[in-house]
């Protein structure tokens, strides 16, 4: 025997439903945090969100004349839909969330064929999509209101909010970015901008206006390590995200400290912890390699800064995390991984005496 003919194969103790639950659980203490910060209008929100999917996902795959049941509980669409929400404005209305997720699982997945023949992040493609329509509904922010506090909404005032669109009084804010931006049209500089508007150890713990799921920046961070240890995924798109979006901060603020947020800002700000952990991982439109891994979530990380810095709009993920998407079948070209019993020219790698 002078070459290996066969790749070996082994069997994985887990399913693309196992998978899928503990994304959900690593997003769970986010996401329940959000609940609390911004009350029942947030779990209105999330849950018209999920709802939608759902049965948005069952409808074409019954017209598709396939079994429902194996797709809805590998639990992709319900991912989809929750990462949405996450990215949500805590206060939008009901058919925003219904929207976005029939658009995220039916023309973000199931019109490329379903899981795992999608080109571009659904989640992402329906924030995108909903941001460029709705623009006004996506870019207003609301005041967090803990359920506990004495300004808290109740159920009844949850659900005007959410499905009757009732306004609240003193909700009005903006999120961090969003407040940079305005700011610096009117020429203000960053220091004056920041004051009084953003401390780390707010930002970190989430207690500021932005979506419903980005704030929680700590509690992100910690399901994503959870996902690391699980092996779920791996550091290289992750940290490379990271850094593509710390690096030119913190060169730029060097040169410029007035007029370029640092990297602390950015990375505590807006969907980039979500984005780094729970996004530009997902296996389907990222590529195959480490190494091609790493240059997508750099790419990733890049672009958001270019994008909140230079751009018209102040967040940038989902942009970049598109960008970068159509990019992976580029990167796969020319960042291969080694074939098993070759060399990394392709060449067979001589048996072993015995074999």
């Amino acid at each position: 025997m002078n070459s290996i003919a066969h790749s070996p194969h082994a069997h994985a103790p887990s399913s693309i439903g196992k998978v899928m639950l503990t994304v959900m659980l690593a997003l769970a203490p986010a996401t329940v945090f959000g609940f609390w910060l911004y009350g029942w209008p947030a779990i209105n929100l999330w849950a018209v969100s999920l709802i939608a999917a759902i049965l948005g996902e069952a409808f074409v795959i019954r017209i598709q004349q396939r079994a429902v049941k194996p797709v809805l509980m590998d639990g992709s669409g319900i991912l989809t839909a929750w990462l949405l929400a996450l990215s949500l404005p805590p206060y939008a209305p009901w058919w925003i969330a219904v929207v976005g997720s029939l658009f995220a699982v039916v023309v973000g997945k199931q019109i490329f064929g379903g899981l795992g023949q999608n080109v571009f992040n659904p989640a992402m493609a329906a924030r995108v999509m909903l941001l460029i329509s709705f623009p006004l509904e996506m870019t207003t922010w609301g005041a967090p209101l803990p359920l506990t506090s004495p300004n808290g909404l109740n159920l009844i005032e949850g659900l005007r909010v959410t499905f009757l669109s009732q306004p609240i009084d003193g909700m009005a804010s903006a999120s961090l970015l969003g407040h940079v931006k305005t700011e610096f049209t009117r020429g203000i500089g960053l220091d004056q901008a920041l004051t009084g508007f953003f401390t780390p150890m707010d930002a970190l713990w989430g207690m500021r206006a932005g979506s419903l799921g980005e704030t929680a920046a700590l509690l992100l961070l910690l399901g994503g390590l959870v996902l690391i240890a699980r092996r779920i995924i791996t550091w290289h798109a992750p940290v490379a995200m990271l850094l593509g979006v710390a690096v030119p901060a913190l060169i730029f603020s060097l040169i410029d400290g007035n007029h370029y947020a640092g990297p602390l800002v950015h990375l505590l700000s807006g969907g980039v912890m979500l984005g780094a952990f729970f996004i530009v991982t997902d296996p389907v439109t990222s590529p195959n390699t480490a190494k091609g891994q790493f240059i997508f979530g750099l790419g990733c990380g890049l672009l958001t800064w270019v994008i909140r810095t230079w751009g018209g709009y102040p967040e940038g993920v989902a942009f970049a995390v598109l960008l970068m998407n159509a990019a992976t079948p580029l990167i796969d070209q020319y960042v291969k991984p080694r074939i098993y019993g070759r060399d990394s020219k392709g060449v067979a790698l001589p048996a072993k005496k015995g074999a």
